[in-house]
C-alpha cells in the first residue's frame, strides 16, 4: 500500500505545477457531478490510497466523510460498508487490480452504490508510464470490470492537455492519438454465470433422462410385440 500512497502524493505535489494532472482532475471532477445522489444513499465513502484534492471533493458532493484505505490492495481484505467508492489513478500501479475490485464489491451498500474509476488508456511502449504496471485499453477494462462483477452505468474518455501542446514535438503529437483518461461510473452487478461444472452436471442429467426415457419406449414396444 505503500507504493499506492507515494504515487497518490506524487499526484498531489504536481497537481499545481503540471498542467496536465490538473485538466484531469477537473474532468474527473465534471464526471462526478454528473451522477444523480440517491436518496438514502449510505451515508460513508472510501477512496482508495491516501487523501487526495479529489477526496476533499467528494466528501463535499456527497455529503459524507471519505475513510482511505490503509491495506495493500493487491492481497488483504477491505472492510466496512460504504456508499461511494473512489479509485482515481489507482488500478495501473496495482500488480492485482482483479483482487482490489473484488473487495471493494464486497464492501458496497447495496445496490445505489457506485464505484468510480479513473485510469489511463493503454499507450504505446514509448508514451507509457514506468509506474504503470497495467495499462488497459476499453476492452480490457470492461472485461475487468465484468470479471470482478461489476456493471458499467456511465462512462466518458478525454484528453489531459491543452490543443497548443500537441503541436509543440513528436511525442506530443504521438500523446494526441493515444493518451485519454477513461472515467466509470460503476454498480455492483449480480449476473450469476454458469461454471462449466454445472453444465457438465446438466448435460449428464440430460443424458440420463434420455436413456430412461429410450428404455420405457423399448420395453413398451418388447410388450406390444408381445402379445401379438
Amino acid at each position: 500500500m505503500r507504493a499506492i500512497g507515494t504515487f497518490r502524493t506524487s499526484i498531489d505535489g504536481r497537481y499545481l505545477a503540471e498542467e496536465a494532472h490538473r485538466v484531469r482532475w477537473e474532468k474527473s471532477v465534471r464526471f462526478l457531478e454528473g451522477w444523480r445522489v440517491p436518496a438514502g444513499l449510505h451515508p460513508a465513502g472510501l477512496d482508495l490510497g491516501d487523501r487526495t484534492p479529489m477526496t476533499e471533493f467528494a466528501e463535499a458532493l456527497f455529503g459524507c466523510i471519505f475513510d482511505s484505505s490503509s491495506v495493500d490492495l493487491d492481497e488483504e481484505a477491505l472492510s466496512g460498508s460504504y456508499g461511494v467508492v473512489t479509485a482515481f489513478e489507482v488500478l495501473e500501479h496495482l500488480f492485482n487490480p482483479l483482487h482490489a475490485l473484488l473487495e471493494v464489491k464486497n464492501v458496497m451498500a447495496g445496490p445505489e452504490a457506485r464505484l468510480f474509476v479513473s485510469m489511463p488508456l493503454r499507450q504505446p511502449e514509448l508514451l507509457s508510464s514506468p509506474e504503470h504496471f497495467h495499462e488497459m485499453s476499453r476492452t480490457g477494462a470492461l472485461a475487468l470490470f465484468e470479471r470482478s462483477g461489476f456493471r458499467v452505468e456511465r462512462s466518458a474518455e478525454f484528453r489531459i492537455r491543452r490543443p497548443l501542446f500537441y503541436l509543440s514535438g513528436f511525442k506530443p503529437l504521438l500523446r494526441f492519438f493515444f493518451e485519454r483518461v477513461q472515467v466509470y461510473e460503476l454498480s455492483a452487478a449480480e449476473v450469476r454465470k454458469t461454471s462449466a461444472a454445472e453444465v457438465r452436471k446438466t448435460s449428464a442429467a440430460e443424458v440420463r433422462k434420455t436413456s430412461a426415457a429410450e428404455v420405457r419406449r423399448e420395453s413398451a414396444a418388447e410388450v406390444r410385440g408381445g402379445g401379438v
